[in-house]
């Protein structure tokens, strides 16, 4: 009989601990947390922690309280498959991630075999939501519509001017420069050079002497921050006021950490800039008060959690296909605003704008 309780006891405990184990609900985060992107990947950890600590000082989702587990990928494809296996192995419910493209497109088979959301804050080839996975959304605009904006804009008011087209051969940066180039053409200009540079060089000494003789007068370039600050920088200390046109890439304080004063009247698309919405104001004080400016990414990733939140509410579950049936058939009040998500995953509400850095900030465009 003693025998007979005891066994009944461990029971018991096993199956309160399996309960307790299960009164949470894992989410993950895949980003570049080190590498050359570090910074932007840093504004996703920022917005998807202060979107679950909210959320959890809320109640949790479904009375359960969230557990984010984050990864890194560095911005790179082989790191970002492990990364995304790590995930995977932990067993959780939805990622926001990756934040390059080059990350997101690999990593999202590996979510889609194993029955996993995912929602990017910040990758835009059109490829990720193009291969029809089901699981993939996209909280941000693609680069067939920002490059359509960015092509207009150069044949719009520098036509007849000599306009090189840069990329870094990234996934996103290659990408963008062709989806602008592309648009270029539908106005009936070529550009004058087109030239793809080698990423994490010191010095563009070389390509700075190609434009110049060239006699290009706008450069637009597709890819990253720094590579974009140093283009820019050597450019202005060899004398040459070339004018840089880019993308969201360096939608960053670190472009102009690298630039200093080189980097002013560099203009840019990105996404809408949610810190200038009422709708957005307490969190984007709350970050501030801590001393993190919520710049770039970081609440677009907040609102991913939202999206997802809100959806799996919608649904009464976590469960892998009432929650994408939910994220396609919903809209949801996020601090991105209304938000809502086509067949493809894609958001019907990209919202690309024109910016120009300061000394040390961007503004919109006037």
């Amino acid at each position: 009989m003693r025998q007979l309780l005891w066994s009944l006891s461990i029971v018991f405990i096993w199956t309160m601990s399996s309960a307790a184990a299960k009164a949470e609900i894992l989410i993950g985060m895949a980003g570049a947390l080190t590498g050359p992107n570090a910074y932007q990947g840093e504004q996703q950890q920022q917005g998807v922690e202060m979107a679950v600590a909210d959320l959890n000082a809320a109640g949790g989702i479904l009375g359960q309280q969230l557990r984010l587990i984050s990864v890194d990928d560095a911005c790179d494809s082989g790191q970002a498959v492990a990364a995304a296996q790590r995930l995977v192995a932990a067993k959780v419910s939805f990622v926001v991630g990756h934040q390059c493209s080059g990350a997101s497109i690999p990593a999202a088979a590996i979510y889609t075999r194993a029955g996993i959301i995912q929602m990017t804050p910040a990758s835009t080839n059109p490829r990720l939501t193009e291969e029809g996975r089901t699981n993939v959304f996209r909280i941000c605009g693609r680069d067939d519509q920002q490059g359509a904006i960015a092509g207009d804009f150069l044949a719009a008011r520098w036509r007849g001017a000599r306009i090189a087209i840069v990329n870094d051969g990234s996934v996103y940066g290659k990408g963008l420069a062709e989806e602008t180039r592309r648009q270029l053409r539908k106005h009936g200009i070529t550009e004058t050079l087109y030239e793809e540079l080698m990423p994490g060089l010191s010095d563009y000494s070389g390509l700075i002497a190609r434009l110049r003789a060239a006699g290009i007068e706008i450069a637009y370039f597709g890819g990253y921050y720094r590579e974009a600050a140093l283009l820019i920088r050597g450019a202005r200390e060899e004398g040459y006021q070339l004018q840089l046109v880019s993308g969201d890439g360096i939608a960053s304080e670190a472009f102009v950490q690298v630039t200093g004063e080189d980097g002013k009247g560099t203009i840019f698309t990105s996404f809408r800039d949610p810190r200038r919405s009422p709708v957005a104001a307490s969190v984007v004080d709350r970050f501030r008060q801590q001393g993190f400016e919520p710049e770039g990414y970081t609440l677009y990733s907040y609102g991913a959690i939202q999206a997802w939140a809100q959806a799996a509410t919608k649904a009464g579950s976590t469960e892998f296909k009432a929650v994408i049936d939910a994220l396609r058939r919903n809209e949801f009040d996020t601090i991105l605003g209304r938000i809502s998500f086509d067949a493809k995953g894609d958001v019907r509400q990209p919202g690309f704008e024109w910016f120009v850095w300061r000394s040390d900030r961007y503004v919109p465009l006037e």
